[in-house]
């Protein structure tokens, strides 16, 4: 679904205000970087297609337009898989089409940028995020988000509180949690399918697991909030591989809900971005790149839009730095941006993967 009007407008309102005041180029910038913010201001507009939810996104588009008057940034806010979907459609058809790709999908992004449609660039700010977050100067890990367990605090406490994936295994098997158990469908969630095949390479019981899920007849969802909402009322009493950060963000506010960092590993996924290589507005794009990896983009992140930083110089309760403190870099398993994470992708191995999900997990 598209949110155009929410950010779109503000954004429109923003860049027109704004737009007498000339931008400087950023501190720490070569000279010549103006060259590039001219070029940005003549194309006006920068259209994004993205993972994000449109509330997280507000204050870096607010903040990106104060730095880049004139800009106007139009935000589509859809689910991973429709990221992909709509972008090859369109990209298929010759038609207009984003200028850059944010999405927590990383083997989608990748499959993309490895397919060709991703702009080289290497961004000035690329040495100041982790290497294993860079892919051919062409797709760039922006985040450092955690995968969570959530749940009920009314309902589930004391030994029923899973701290390892062993744990979760052992207590959804339990009558208690049979149709209260939910995770991603992984079927229409990007990130879910990658969660879950991550799992399968790391959890050495993820067969075990898997017949939890069945004898649980886990619920599927499409969407966080979805989960989180349900989780909270009750409906659902746990769940499985949710994106911290929006868990966190939730739980802050939502006294029924409780977030679990696993003590036994804990998946981190980076929200991959790529500048499309057919870009209308590709100036724009790369000063939005730029924008987002900078110490200046990744503290609104942290601080604002809540999506865990990946700068190690970022200071803040929702940055990497404090993750590491709280888990433990040995424990923390961040997928690396790159060809690795599409193992899965392939058609043969995605089939294999999705029927032996159904047979044991899926059964009801």
């Amino acid at each position: 679904m598209t949110f155009q009007p929410t950010i779109g407008a503000a954004a429109i309102a923003l860049a027109f205000a704004a737009a007498p005041v000339l931008a400087q180029v950023p501190a720490g910038y070569p000279a010549t970087y103006q060259q590039l913010i001219d070029a940005a201001r003549k194309e006006g507009k920068l259209v994004v297609y993205g993972a994000t939810d449109s509330k997280a996104v507000q204050p870096l588009v607010k903040d990106f337009n104060a730095l880049y008057p004139g800009i106007t940034v139009e935000y589509n806010d859809m689910n991973s898989t429709e990221v992909y979907n709509r972008f090859i459609s369109e990209a298929a058809a010759g038609g207009d089409t984003a200028d850059a790709l944010w999405s927590s999908a990383m083997d989608l992004q990748i499959k993309l940028a490895a397919g060709g449609y991703a702009l080289p660039y290497k961004s000035v700010e690329a040495a100041k995020i982790p290497g294993w977050a860079v892919w051919k100067d062409m797709a760039y890990g922006t985040t450092y988000e955690p995968a969570v367990f959530v749940y009920n605090k009314r309902l589930v406490t004391g030994a029923e509180i899973p701290q390892t994936h062993a744990d979760f295994a052992r207590i959804i098997a339990q009558p208690k949690f049979k149709d209260k158990v939910t995770t991603y469908d992984i079927e229409k969630s990007g990130v879910g399918f990658m969660f879950m095949t991550q799992d399968a390479q790391d959890f050495p019981q993820f067969g075990a697991l898997q017949q939890a899920f069945g004898a649980a007849r886990v619920r599927v969802q499409s969407s966080t909030g979805t989960m989180l909402e349900r989780i909270s009322s009750g409906e659902n009493l746990i769940g499985y591989n949710v994106l911290g950060p929006y868990a966190l963000v939730r739980a802050k506010n939502d006294p029924s809900l409780g977030v679990v960092l696993p003590k036994d590993y804990t998946l981190v996924m980076s929200r991959v971005q790529f500048i499309n290589k057919s870009a209308k507005h590709p100036n724009a794009a790369k000063l939005w790149m730029d924008y987002i990896l900078s110490k200046r983009g990744q503290t609104v992140i942290a601080n604002e839009s809540k999506l865990f930083a990946i700068r190690a110089d970022v200071s803040g309760e929702t940055t990497s730095a404090e993750l590491i403190k709280q888990v433990g870099e040995k424990n923390l398993k961040p997928l690396a941006v790159g060809p690795a994470v599409m193992e899965y992708l392939a058609p043969a191995k995605r089939m294999a993967f999705l029927k032996q999900w159904k047979e044991t997990a899926g059964k009801k």
